[in-house]
């Protein structure tokens, strides 16, 4: 068996070794340990074979990591600009059909609108799916999780989403109030019990 799993010990990484030698570290629940294939350090209690190997139970920890405005902003617009892209092609495709300048600046115009809606049922599919994210989330490296960082049901997804209008009205206030939140939580977080987060660094 090849070694492939590094340890974090009194705060250096050490390793790699096998999975058979770990069992003769002093590694508690909440040691952080990599292998290859993860992006980032898990404490051992959230590695499956490790609770075997070491006897570990799972323990559910709240998130500590979350994801500031700029994100966020970031992986909107990535967001709108890719649905904006694709109405764009769409409404190109449909001026085949359609004959006349005037009428073709009304196909432009007025299925606009549709973005916000598109991106409102796009966000809230995405963000309860296996993956948490929507393109941009996943490209900037955040997710949508509930208060414990599980996943969401896409009931409380569609409620995060809808309840966004509560961010822009009066003013965008509800997004410029995640600077005043300890958790970067918009009002439309709050109002879902969401959060965003990023992942854990040590």
């Amino acid at each position: 068996m090849n070694p492939e799993y590094t340890v974090v010990i009194n705060g250096k990484p050490q390793g790699p070794y096998t999975l058979s030698q770990l069992s003769g570290l002093n590694i508690t629940p909440n040691t952080f340990v990599r292998k290859p294939g993860m992006d980032d350090y898990k404490e051992a209690h959230a590695i499956e074979e490790l609770r075997e190997l070491l006897g570990f139970s799972h323990q559910k920890t709240a998130p500590q990591y979350f994801a500031a405005f700029d994100l966020r902003l970031l992986a909107s617009v990535i967001d709108h600009f890719l649905i904006f892209v694709i109405y764009c092609l769409a409404i190109l495709i449909s001026f085949i059909f359609v004959d006349g300048k005037d009428q073709r600046i009304m196909a432009f115009l007025v299925p606009l609108p549709s973005i916000f809606m598109i991106k409102l049922i796009y966000g809230s599919f995405a963000e309860a799916s296996k993956r948490q994210a929507t393109i941009g989330k996943r490209l900037v490296n955040i997710k949508v999780t509930d208060l414990e960082g599980t996943r969401v049901s896409i009931g409380r997804s569609l409620i995060r989403n809808l309840s966004k209008i509560l961010s822009v009205i009066p003013a965008f206030f509800g997004y410029f109030y995640s600077f005043l939140n300890k958790r970067n939580q918009c009002w439309h977080d709050v109002a879902a019990d969401t959060l965003v987060i990023k992942d854990r660094l040590i």
